[in-house]
């Protein structure tokens, strides 16, 4: 039903956070795969990725990617984000309704201080992204990137929410 893409570059821990919660999706029979794609990381991402069961490419095109992914619907997350509860059934049911993308509204207990929200855009993948498998195929050129294929398509918010990637990495 869903494939779950993520970019890193030396982002170990930050992976294994977004890992563990995605099991759950797993279990539930949600998320059918997830893909890691590398940009030169030294790291032990590799080996997090391949302990949780993810498909690792340090080589690839996004194009290529979203034909390999066995998801009609794909969800792009920064590494560290982390979907709260209620967000497999969320999915579902936006899945089950329309054909259109999302993305998780921003946690309540984990927001920017006001003058970083004043002063700083969000980044595009900072609430994640979903889309159909299929407008994504279809949006995909040589050379493009998740933020960028997040950039091309409008979209609704979900109930559920995230905790974005940054609150992991404010936190060490």
């Amino acid at each position: 039903m869903l494939t779950v893409l993520l970019e890193c570059r030396n982002n170990e821990p930050e992976l294994a956070y977004t890992l563990a919660v995605l099991v759950s999706g797993a279990v539930d029979g949600l998320v059918s795969d997830v893909i890691v794609l590398d940009h030169g990381s030294r790291d032990g991402s590799a080996a997090v990725a391949d302990a949780a069961g993810c498909k690792f490419l340090d080589n690839w095109d996004l194009k290529q990617v979203l034909q390999q992914a066995r998801g009609e619907w794909i969800m792009l997350l920064e590494p560290g984000a982390r979907p709260q509860s209620g967000w497999i059934e969320e999915i579902l049911e936006h899945a089950s309704l329309g054909r259109t993308s999302a993305r998780f509204s921003p946690s309540r207990r984990f927001r920017r201080p006001l003058f970083k929200r004043l002063t700083s855009r969000a980044g595009v993948l900072e609430l994640g992204f979903l889309m159909p498998k299929q407008q994504a195929s279809a949006l995909a050129r040589p050379g493009m990137d998740l933020t960028a294929l997040a950039k091309a398509s409008s979209v609704k918010k979900l109930r559920a929410e995230l905790i974005p990637a940054w609150v992991i990495s404010q936190g060490r």
